[in-house]
């Protein structure tokens, strides 16, 4: 089993979401996050400056079978994707076991 997070702009969560829905990835985890990019470039909209050094981000946890890892990630990567600087970053985790709660259950049948 694999872990998969991946930090994404949060506008294109909407299309994140259903592409992973698409392939049958049908539960992940997410939260907003804040995080400090590479890019120092300050950006003026409406006459107001801001600096794109704190960035807004939508920040994903997914657990797959091992038989899911390619299919999640190129998912996320073909969906996530707009060519600019902040398109975000994944990041792939071994999983050595889960455990369903309610029945006790354990191994890769807990993911379906």
């Amino acid at each position: 089993m694999k872990k998969i997070e991946a930090i994404i702009r949060k506008s294109k969560f909407s299309d994140v979401k259903a592409a992973l829905h698409d392939v049958g990835v049908n539960f992940f985890s997410y939260w907003d996050v804040t995080a400090l990019g590479n890019e120092k470039v300050g950006k003026v909209y409406r006459g107001i400056s801001f600096s794109t050094a704190d960035i807004q981000r939508r920040y994903l946890s997914v657990i797959v079978n091992d038989d899911f890892e390619q299919i999640t990630i190129e998912t996320i990567l073909k969906s996530a994707a707009t060519g600019e600087v902040g398109d975000g970053k994944i990041f792939v985790y071994d999983v050595n076991e889960t455990y369903r709660i309610r029945t006790g259950e354990k191994g890769e049948a807990t993911l379906r």
